[in-house]
């Protein structure tokens, strides 16, 4: 007998699914498969918390949740699955205890800790469907890689201010042919400032609960093999506009993973990868920042936003990102200069175009901005 049609219910368990089981083309049967899978969310937040609420309610017998940041009030603009009450936990946990209160019948496993290449690949082998919540591209290389060497469907999504993407990678279809995947759309990574994270660039917070929400339905699809994916496809929201695009996805022949001739035969550190449009900046860490500021004269130059600088500053002077062109005489070339922004993309953009275009060489970027400098040297002050 098939394992799946060994699966049982509970009288509870069918009360709560049977708007589902009701379905014609769902049905006793793709709830049974619901519950004999296992799926890995990676990132519980703003992608993150629709998905697993979704998946949870619908009956996802195992999900397993990967995140090591901790829940700050500015995640509770778009993160619904946490409260007030949630604040300063461990995103995983917290998240944990929410499905589970949602739903007692489902398994699940913490990971409270950040993916790697040296942990992705016994994590991930555990899992039948992996989904990616994250909002950096050294982790989709990362969890795509992951996937694409132990043969697992990826469910992809990403956001940016008010647009959305969604996608399926790596997924074998009917007659046995792989999709294709995260590199054959990207073949190589934009530049980090190109692309910041929503701390950076900001987030409309309703974005992510559409985003995310259709990423539990096409997991939930792969699972049940009900419908159509979007395997070979991107589908693009543009939530300004309501507007709606879907592109075709090809198979790659160069692909370094599955292409003609692979040249990727086990997971490698992403990192270096996708940062190395940055590797010609120079970079230092809040101890180094606090050190120079206590033995040398330097300039402090803070590349965020007035509404930025009111919540929290450095005593920087202010110069934002978009009047850096406008203020070049008040940067000094005789000196080390230090520019800084939330978490570091801005300030990177700033001194790359600085560097290019008005030629200078004195020029240093705060790893990890502001943020990182209040976890490591003042944690007194308030992060946002």
């Amino acid at each position: 007998m098939n394992v799946i049609n060994q699966i049982t219910f509970s009288p509870e368990e069918l009360s709560r699914y049977s708007r589902h089981i009701a379905l014609p083309q769902f049905g006793v049967a793709a709830q049974q498969k619901l519950k004999a899978a296992n799926v890995l969310v990676v990132g519980c937040g703003g992608l993150g918390s629709p998905l697993l609420l979704y998946l949870a309610a619908a009956g996802v017998g195992s999900i397993g949740l990967v995140d090591f940041d901790r829940v700050d009030e500015s995640n509770l603009q778009r993160q619904v699955l946490f409260d007030i009450h949630d604040i300063g936990e461990e995103k995983a946990v917290a998240a944990q205890h929410k499905i589970k209160a949602l739903n007692p019948h489902i398994n699940t496993r913490v990971y409270a800790e950040r993916l790697t290449a040296a942990n992705a690949m016994n994590i991930i082998k555990e899992y039948d469907v992996v989904a990616d919540g994250t909002d950096n591209f050294t982790t989709r290389y990362l969890v795509n890689d992951a996937c694409v060497l132990l043969n697992k469907p990826y469910v992809y999504a990403a956001i940016h201010q008010f647009e959305g993407q969604v996608s399926l990678f790596n997924c074998v279809n009917n007659d046995g042919e792989t999709g294709p995947n995260y590199r054959d759309l990207f073949p190589l990574p934009p530049a980090p400032e190109a692309v910041p994270n929503c701390g950076e660039a900001g987030v409309l917070g309703v974005l992510p609960g559409i985003i995310g929400s259709m990423q539990a339905l096409e997991v939930i699809k792969v699972i049940t093999g009900i419908g159509e994916t979007l395997s070979g496809r991107l589908f693009i929201f543009d939530t300004l506009y309501f507007q709606t695009n879907i592109f075709k996805i090809k198979r790659n022949a160069d692909n370094p993973l599955n292409g003609t001739h692979p040249t990727i035969t086990q997971l490698i550190d992403c990192e270096p990868f996708c940062n190395a449009a940055a590797k010609s900046i120079k970079e230092i860490t809040p101890q180094q920042l606090k050190d120079w500021q206590q033995h040398e004269a330097i300039q402090l130059i803070d590349v965020r936003e007035p509404y930025e600088y009111e919540i929290v500053n450095m005593g920087a002077q202010l110069i934002p990102l978009n009047t850096i062109t406008n203020n070049i005489a008040t940067i000094d070339r005789t000196k080390k200069v230090v520019l800084h922004c939330k978490s570091g993309s801005r300030s990177l953009q700033a001194i790359q175009l600085l560097e290019k275009e008005f030629g200078f060489t004195n020029l240093y970027n705060l790893q990890g901005g502001i943020l990182q400098y209040i976890d490591e040297m003042a944690p007194h002050l308030t992060k946002y």
